[in-house]
């Protein structure tokens, strides 16, 4: 098992405490480039719910997703993973999604990461 990278730990805090979700973010995990926005967990939660809850074959696990109850003493802990909105999974030249994804990645996992996120352009 792999050490998490304190200092991205330290910016996931951050996240999570700021409730922000405009720090742009690309890691590198499981040989797979990811990047977008990071997003506290309850906003994650919360939309991937909305989402869920919205869909005629897969509402029944919006409450999965659901933000719990009972998170106070969970916010002492330093944050686990990442919470992606946004996001893109980079292949050659394409972003996949093109308008963006959820994507949940495990810290520990992180083999690279840079501040800022990847675009292509035609152009």
């Amino acid at each position: 098992m792999s050490i998490p990278d304190e200092l991205l730990v330290d910016v996931a805090a951050t996240v999570e405490a700021g409730r922000s979700n405009q720090m742009s973010l690309t890691v590198v995990a499981g040989g797979v480039v990811i990047t977008g926005r990071l997003a506290p967990e309850a906003l994650w939660r919360q939309r991937v719910s909305e989402v869920l809850t919205d869909s005629t074959r897969l509402s029944e696990f919006s409450g999965v997703f659901a933000p719990g109850e009972g998170k106070e003493t969970k916010d002492a802990e330093p944050p686990t993973h990442l919470h992606f909105h946004l996001a893109r999974i980079l292949q050659g030249t394409v972003g996949m999604p093109e308008t963006g994804g959820m994507y949940r990645v495990a810290i520990a996992d992180v083999s690279a990461w840079t501040v800022g996120d990847f675009s292509y352009s035609d152009t």
